[in-house]
């Protein structure tokens, strides 16, 4: 089914499309939406019956097994990014706006309530998880620290509340995903980087980001960790080496692993990268993943 969908920020290439794909763990795909325009970040809902994914600014939902797009209405937020999550009970989903804020928004539709904090320099926060039990959200900053931009770890009430910062970093974060008991954040980050861009994965405390540990050691450069529902699996997008930051329209890898970093393998390889995979979009059963690939004609 080809849909007309918004058109903001970046464009596809002629000849080139936006594929929703759902996979199994073994390998096995099923495209369930195909659009010449820019679509991404699907989120797997808890019920298994929705995919939620960004295009043009504004949040869509589709059944997992395919069929017509409906818009969400997110009242005055037109400006959305791909870092969304939904909460554990399905009702709300948090989004990044291109102010700077992360809002919520309930499931059906409606009008959307401040998350975060103002703050006195400039803070811009990005999403990329919600803890267990609904209660906490993870998302990295893009701060001004002593005269230098700086990207690190944070934590605030999904309610509203304080920020806590988890990484005080001059490298590069991103990413950052509770597991799903609750115990760890996951993330990439350059701290280990002989050059720059060569992201890879960690994890730490997900209280105060103590008893950090590495995942992944290659020479690909790794990004967007994300726990299946059962913390047995985390998959993950590679690059090639030498890629800086996640863009789009790179040879990219889909790889599974196991949670402390064993048993790696790659399920896909396809042309993709920035809107890939960039929040969780296991199902609820940990049996598939949801995915945006662009390939050209």
């Amino acid at each position: 089914m080809t849909i007309a969908f918004p058109r903001r920020g970046r464009s596809l290439a002629q000849g080139q499309r936006s594929d929703l794909v759902v996979i199994d763990l073994d390998g096995n795909k099923q495209v369930i939406l195909t659009t010449d325009e820019v679509i991404e970040a699907p989120n797997w809902s808890p019920d298994g019956q929705w995919l939620v994914f960004n295009a043009g600014g504004l949040l869509f939902r589709i059944p997992t097994t395919g069929g017509r797009p409906e818009q969400i209405d997110t009242g005055h937020l037109a400006d959305l990014n791909n870092d969304h999550v939904l909460a554990p009970d399905g009702s709300t989903i948090y989004v990044s706006s291109d102010d700077g804020h992360l809002y919520a928004v309930p499931f059906t539709g409606g009008t959307p309530r401040r998350v975060s904090n103002l703050h006195p320099s400039p803070f811009h926060y990005y999403l990329h998880g919600i803890s267990p039990d609904g209660a906490t959200l993870a998302y990295v900053a893009i701060e001004q620290r002593n005269g230098e931009r700086q990207v690190n770890v944070f934590t605030i009430p999904s309610a509203g509340g304080p920020d806590t910062r988890l990484t005080d970093l001059t490298v590069p974060n991103d990413g950052p995903e509770y597991s799903p008991d609750g115990r760890w954040i996951y993330f990439n980050s350059e701290l280990a980087a002989s050059r720059p861009g060569h992201a890879q994965v960690f994890r730490m405390n997900a209280v105060d980001g103590s008893g950090l540990e590495q995942l992944t050691f290659d020479s690909y450069v790794n990004w967007f960790p994300h726990l299946s529902p059962d913390g047995t699996k985390v998959a993950f997008l590679s690059y090639p080496p030498g890629t800086t930051g996640h863009p789009p329209d790179k040879a990219v890898m889909l790889r599974l692993m196991g949670p402390t970093g064993e048993s790696q393998r790659v399920l896909a390889e396809f042309l993709g990268g920035q809107g890939t995979i960039n929040v969780n979009s296991w199902s609820p059963d940990s049996r598939r993943l949801a995915y945006v690939a662009y390939p050209r004609d």
